[in-house]
């Protein structure tokens, strides 16, 4: 029995495809989804190129996609995690400034009431 490319070719169009009109909704992809886009097609790449080595490059393109994708999750959702982190931080600073300011305009009323006094 011989192996068909047919499937594995139609199956990576499809992704394509779908990852093509993902692209298309306007919507910039997260640290996540682009770490899982990227490991994928990485993972795929190298699968692909040491499946044909032992005569198998769909099977190695799906199990590399698979796993780089996995990978590509793991890092684009830590980058995502930190980013999210980093604006809650700066969130928390703007916040902390404007009491500052607050407080500092607060001590010139009182200082100005004490010179008047």
């Amino acid at each position: 029995m011989r192996w068909s490319y047919r499937p594995v070719g139609v199956g990576l169009l499809a992704i394509v495809m779908v990852v093509g009109i993902n692209g298309c909704t306007g919507e910039p992809l997260s640290e996540r989804e682009k770490g899982t886009l990227v490991g994928s097609v990485l993972g795929s790449a190298t699968g692909a190129i040491i499946g044909s080595k032992v005569g198998s490059p769909g099977a190695g393109a799906a199990i590399g996609g698979a796993l780089g994708g996995l990978g590509g999750f793991a890092v684009g959702n830590e980058l995502q995690n930190q980013e999210v982190a980093n604006r809650q931080t700066q969130k928390m600073l703007e916040q902390q400034q404007a009491e500052i300011e607050r407080q500092r305009r607060l001590i010139e009323r009182l200082e100005q009431q004490m010179i008047t006094e």
